[in-house]
């Protein structure tokens, strides 16, 4: 582009992209020295003497996962949500059921049954074909803490309901705690 910037600013320098660093150096993407997982066994020390450091659950909230609803997350005494953390204690859990079961004969029965009808009056009996199909979304919905959070699970059988029903009584138990 040898055109100037029309939407530049008076007295400010021409902006360039693109890292500034010199030639001869790794491209982004290209891990950095010091950056990653650290290699080795416990109790091994890195090249400068440096010991390797273990991982620790950060402090304040940090545990083993009890359940998972969708995007929240229930700890052991907070709730994670992409919105942020709640207080677990407290904590009011809510369910909507919002998946549909219906019935419905399929393209291929309808096809066959043209195709047989021509031939055979048998080809009739190909319109008796039904496909149970289950669409829809779960809600579920958290608010504690004067926070409030909701996620959208897709219902893949007439079972999901009573699956994450169970998973927020299992929650609603723990927050009474």
């Amino acid at each position: 582009m040898t055109e100037p910037n029309p939407y530049a600013a008076d007295g400010q320098p021409e902006y360039q992209w693109g890292p500034d660093t010199p030639p001869g150096t790794p491209a982004y993407g290209y891990p950095a020295p010091g950056y990653g997982y650290p290699h080795g066994a416990p109790g091994q020390t890195q090249p400068a003497g440096v010991p390797v450091p273990m991982h620790t659950p950060p402090p304040g909230g940090g545990g083993v996962p009890l359940v998972s609803i969708g995007d929240i997350t229930v700890l052991q005494d907070t709730i994670v949500t992409p919105a942020g953390t709640m207080p677990l204690k407290g904590a009011v859990w809510n369910a909507t059921d919002m998946s549909r079961y219906e019935e419905k004969i399929p393209t291929h029965a309808i096809v066959l049954a043209i195709v047989f009808f021509i031939f055979c009056l048998l080809g009739l009996l190909f319109l008796l074909m039904k496909e149970k199909v289950t669409t829809g979304f779960i809600q579920v919905t958290v608010t504690s803490g004067g926070r409030h959070h909701s996620t959208m699970i897709p219902a893949q059988s007439p079972m999901t309901f009573q699956q994450v029903m169970g998973q927020v009584n299992y929650a609603r138990s723990i927050s009474a705690m």
